[in-house]
């Protein structure tokens, strides 16, 4: 790619917290951040007035709309997997051709990214399994948790984790019903 080219794009970045006004803050280091990231420009933002959840009574949710110019489509694939926004879009230029190289660099950081989270969920994994034994030793009682593979599961266990999953549904349905009554 043409390195005089420069790429505008729109993110949309959202947060969920509490107090507002601590949200809003939030934004505004998350935004300062990315201005500082190599081969990035904020060139506007635009954060929205923080309002309450649905169904909660002291969450508060707020995005800010960024518009960034980037030096590098890899620039942006890496501002994507750093700060994950719920939204991008390309405004300019309409065509981007990339060359192999810059499609390497591309997907050589996506699958870079994706190693480490892999990696990330294989620890947790190893210390989930290392918990649940440890836990299984002190009780005198096998661990069971959603995450326990069914292969190590009696089949009185499967159908006990069965029935506990229907009475949940149950009462989760119940509860919707009941909720749609009062209003």
């Amino acid at each position: 790619m043409d390195r005089e080219i420069k790429i505008r794009a729109a993110l949309i970045l959202d947060v969920i917290g509490k107090p507002p006004a601590h949200i809003v803050e939030s934004l505004e280091r998350l935004i300062e951040e990315v201005d500082k990231e190599k081969g990035v420009t904020v060139k506007s933002k635009d954060i929205k007035e923080p309002t309450l959840m649905k169904d909660s009574k002291d969450f508060y949710t707020t995005f800010a709309e960024i518009e960034v110019e980037v030096e590098d489509i890899l620039y942006l694939a890496i501002l994507l997997f750093k700060y994950m926004p719920a939204h991008v879009e390309i405004i300019e230029p309409e065509m981007l051709v990339l060359s192999n190289n810059g499609w390497n660099d591309v997907l050589n950081e996506l699958v870079r990214r994706l190693h480490g989270y892999d990696e990330i969920a294989r620890v947790m994994q190893m210390e989930n399994q290392g918990l649940k034994q440890k836990l299984s030793e002190i009780t005198g009682q096998q661990v069971i948790t959603p995450l326990t593979p069914r292969s190590e599961l009696s089949r009185e266990q499967v159908e006990e984790l069965a029935k506990s999953s229907k009475k949940k549904a149950k009462k989760s349905a119940k509860k919707k019903v009941t909720k749609k009554k009062k209003k």
